[in-house]
């Protein structure tokens, strides 16, 4: 796989039925590498090791519905108190990150009105917070990390 502009981390890995498997430590079990796949593992790898989030406040690849229509968000982090403190889109490295990956977001953000965005394709990574008054997200030069 590609070398992505996150910290090295270690995974585990395991080969079946000619398809590459990496364990994700928050659902527990193997899934199918694919590009976004190993974009998605380096983010929750960055949040727990470098942002210091505990992994009980990490939700991965989850139903929501937006207008009506069932979507699935990558990564959400949640504050101790249950509410979502950060959604997180991952994109395979192939594809840009451009206004619709951000309207794809924000779309999802009406339904969980989290404090901070963040967007990777695990090479270039954009990091909002939340302008609720406004109605806007402000750009950040990283998100916050964890706060007990």
């Amino acid at each position: 796989m590609l070398e992505l502009n996150f910290s090295k981390f270690s995974f585990r890995f395991k080969n079946s039925e000619n398809k590459i498997s990496i364990f994700d430590i928050i659902r527990k079990k193997f899934v199918v590498l694919q590009p976004e796949e190993w974009v998605r593992q380096h983010c929750i790898h960055h949040l727990i090791k470098e942002k210091k989030y505990p992994k009980s406040l990490i939700n991965v690849e989850k139903e929501l519905k937006v207008n009506g229509l069932k979507k699935r968000y990558d990564i959400l982090v949640y504050e101790p108190d249950g509410s979502v403190a950060i959604v997180i889109e991952c994109k395979s490295p192939k594809i840009e990150i451009n206004q619709n990956v951000f309207d794809q977001i924000a779309r999802y953000n009406m339904a969980l009105n989290a404090k901070y965005l963040m967007v990777t394709n695990g090479m270039s990574h954009y990091y909002c917070r939340m302008n609720f008054l406004e109605k806007r997200y402000d750009f950040l030069k990283d998100i916050p990390e964890y706060k007990k």
